[in-house]
């Protein structure tokens, strides 16, 4: 870059943190039409300025790349914030049964209440009480709550009879319809039966594909007002890859946002495998790339169906003591689907929560890098448990931990866990500083909308600091001695999340050649106490060289 060809815009006058290990600090870069074309010392950047060069005056407040999310679900998310009821992991069967009654008034005669997050700690103890308490509130309407993990729903009576299960229809396979000890529904549902009341409820929803678009323009614009400017949404549906292709070709994808279209019928109904890649082959954008498949190896620890290497605690009676959960796949229809997948130019992230899932697809993983070789990705999602034995295999495979903070923080996701998993077990939670220190792609992610209302980055990012829940009000820290430090957590939500997608070339960093991607904050983040970092307010957002966010009473720009 010359003088001769100017710049479109500068930033300087603040410390500026690239995330670049080559050169993690500047004090000013350039952009020309949407990519960084040059970062450095202030004098050598407003040299390249001319008249019409516009100048960010950071103002002494910090700079850094945009936010890469690992793990999100943006149609599951957007929905929830666009149309549904908003529920806390917090809040009590009563809290929740308030909510209800209130948010049926504002519903026509038969529509259904779809919400949550309905936390674990609830769901462990949900009865045939409580299922008539929901019907209750719900005053006729057909009610769908999602839980923490967005793996199980609880759903009242009508929606069991819209649904067409009663007392004697037998679990969908993969699933459960949970019962009483003496046989009556609960109105919980497990796994593989939750795909059944979303596709009860999606069908009695009219302008579907104007639902989508709000749903999807609600979840970017909540992306970008935390700062983040890249996503991998995590179980990418057919009508996902439609909606986010019509949102780029009208400008109105404000991240890059890469696919990961499920391998087997996962949390929605509808099209999977061949032929939902097939889908995302066609819907491939500037901005869309679906790049990855999602495959789900076992289930969730609260409902014991996370595959364990050691049994779960007895915690109730007729519990088998020698229940470990078990695998969705087998190894050997493992390695034939990921060599299948890889044949076809896409990449993997899969699902594990526990320690003998992990294993699984870590040996699976070996014998395709056998015969694939080292070009493919390969991320496990959420690595909350893993084996000593196992830990090294991560770097030595090239296998991303794409990993939760926002759900293993102590939480009440964590007290419904610490009831089923054995205490040497759960004590070793999320060794993420040993996966990092052995060379292992650590990346994070929020999952939301599990766990949290909100894909909040900054509490995801303090906790890999602190393992300590932001709020005081819940005590306790989880597994201390795994900590973080800032600069390694600010790798996790940058450049490593962006190489592990694939996206090393296009986000991450403050890099010449990258996407014009970063963001500004109220505070350095580099020199408070980390346990403020929850605290972080998003000043501005900025994706390809375009204001995308800004916090109110913001000055943006200035002549040069």
């Amino acid at each position: 870059m010359t003088p001769e060809t100017p710049v479109d815009l500068i930033v300087t006058n603040g410390p500026i943190y690239t995330s670049n290990p080559a050169n993690e600090w500047a004090e000013a870069f350039a952009v020309r039409s949407g990519r960084i074309v040059a970062v450095g010392d202030e004098g050598e950047i407003r040299a390249l300025a001319d008249a019409a060069t516009e100048v960010i005056d950071l103002q002494g407040r910090l700079a850094m790349p945009g936010l890469v999310d690992v793990h999100a679900h943006l149609g599951l998310g957007g929905r929830q914030a666009a149309f549904e009821l908003p529920l806390l992991p917090t809040d009590s069967p009563t809290e929740i049964f308030a909510k209800v009654r209130e948010w049926k008034d504002r519903l026509q005669p038969g529509e259904w209440i779809i919400g949550g997050i309905v936390g674990s700690t609830v769901m462990d103890d949900i009865t045939v009480a409580d299922l008539l308490a929901l019907d209750e509130a719900a005053g006729g309407h057909p009610v769908l709550l999602r839980d923490d993990s967005m793996h199980n729903r609880w759903v009242n009576s009508r929606a069991l009879e819209l649904m067409g299960v009663g007392p004697d229809t037998p679990d969908p396979e993969g699933g459960t319809y949970v019962r009483s000890e003496t046989g009556e529904l609960t109105g919980v549902l497990q796994e593989l039966a939750s795909p059944v009341a979303e596709a009860a409820a999606a069908a009695s929803i009219e302008d579907t594909p104007e639902r989508h678009a709000a749903a999807f323009r609600t979840a970017v614009k909540i992306l970008n007002g935390y700062g983040v400017t890249a996503v991998q949404e995590a179980a990418t549906m057919d009508y996902a890859l439609e909606t986010l292709a019509a949102m780029d070709s009208r400008g109105e994808l404000t991240a890059h946002v890469v696919a990961s279209m499920p391998s087997r019928p996962f949390i929605e109904p509808g099209t999977t495998g061949a032929e939902l890649y097939d889908v995302g082959a066609r819907h491939r954008t500037a901005h869309l790339h679906p790049d990855f498949s999602k495959y789900v190896l076992d289930g969730v620890p609260m409902t014991r169906t996370s595959a364990m290497l050691n049994p779960y605690v007895c915690s109730q009676a007729g519990h088998d003591p020698q229940h470990t959960g078990e695998p969705l796949w087998t190894l050997d229809e493992l390695v034939q689907s990921l060599e299948d997948l890889v044949d076809r130019g896409l990449h993997a992230k899969l699902h594990a929560t526990g320690d003998a899932a992990v294993r699984l697809i870590l040996d699976a993983v070996e014998a395709v890098r056998a015969s694939r070789g080292d070009g493919p990705l390969f991320q496990i999602a959420h690595v909350e448990y893993i084996s000593d034995a196992d830990l090294h295999r991560f770097a030595a495979l090239g296998v991303v931990p794409d990993a939760s903070p926002y759900i293993w923080f102590p939480s009440v996701i964590q007290e419904s866990i610490a009831k089923q998993i054995p205490a040497e077990t759960f004590e070793k939670s999320w060794p993420l500083r040993d996966l990092l220190l052995d060379g292992a792609l650590v990346s994070g992610g929020s999952d939301w909308p599990c766990s949290a209302p909100t894909p909040d980055p900054w509490t995801g990012l303090e906790t890999m600091v602190t393992r300590r829940n932001p709020d005081p009000a819940v005590e306790g820290e989880l597994n201390a001695a795994q900590a973080l430090d800032v600069r390694q957590a600010v790798a996790a939500f940058t450049r490593n999340p962006a190489a592990a997608m694939g996206l090393q070339d296009q986000a991450g960093m403050l890099r010449a050649g990258l996407s014009a991607d970063f963001i500004i904050l109220d505070r350095n983040i580099f020199s408070i106490d980390p346990g403020q970092i929850h605290g972080v307010q998003v000043q501005q957002t900025w994706f390809e060289g375009r204001l995308v966010h800004a916090a109110a009473d913001q000055q943006v720009k200035t002549p040069a």
